[in-house]
């Protein structure tokens, strides 16, 4: 089921919330365990190139605009 699929009988199962219910018990996704999906940025909320370090939980990008400001030092 593609996500637009999801939306769209979420959309019309709206006006019946026991249908919805039942719906959502047999078919809402699972949370991520382990791979790309299952973190994201705190900061922006990207997926993809995430550093936890020092418990930290952003993503690249973020990391180098603010890492000054965390006390990080560039080294060469």
């Amino acid at each position: 089921m593609t996500a637009s699929d999801w939306n769209k009988i979420m959309k019309q199962l709206t006006k019946k919330p026991a249908k919805q219910q039942k719906f959502l018990k047999h078919n809402k996704p699972n949370d991520r365990k382990f791979g790309v999906a299952a973190r994201k940025c705190e900061r922006c909320g990207r997926f993809g190139a995430h550093i936890r370090s020092y418990g930290l939980n952003l993503c690249r990008h973020c990391f180098r605009e603010i890492a000054v400001e965390l006390g990080f030092n560039k080294y060469s």
